[in-house]
C-alpha cells in the first residue's frame, strides 16, 4: 500500500469493503480454503489483505483548502 492514508480513511475503506463481503461480494483477491480457514472467513482480515495488495476500487476525495467543487458557486 504505496498510497498515504490517514487511519479514518483505513477505517472508513476495511469497514465498508468488510460488509460488502458480509453481505456476500466476491472476494477481489484469490484466497485458498487453507488461507479462508486460517482466517476464519473473517470479512474484517479478508477486506484488510485486499487493502493491502491494492485491489479495492475505491476512491478517496479530499476537500482541499482554497478550492471549490465543481457543483459549488462562488
Amino acid at each position: 500500500m504505496e498510497k498515504k492514508f490517514t487511519k479514518y480513511e483505513i477505517a472508513r475503506m476495511i469497514g465498508s469493503r468488510a460488509l460488502q463481503i458480509a453481505m456476500g461480494a466476491p472476494f477481489l483477491v484469490k484466497l485458498s480454503e487453507e488461507e479462508l480457514d486460517k482466517l476464519k472467513y473473517n470479512p474484517v482480515e479478508i477486506a484488510k489483505i485486499e487493502l493491502e495488495q491494492d485491489v479495492l476500487p475505491m476512491t478517496i476525495r479530499r476537500p482541499m483548502p482554497g478550492l471549490k467543487k465543481k457543483d459549488e458557486k462562488e
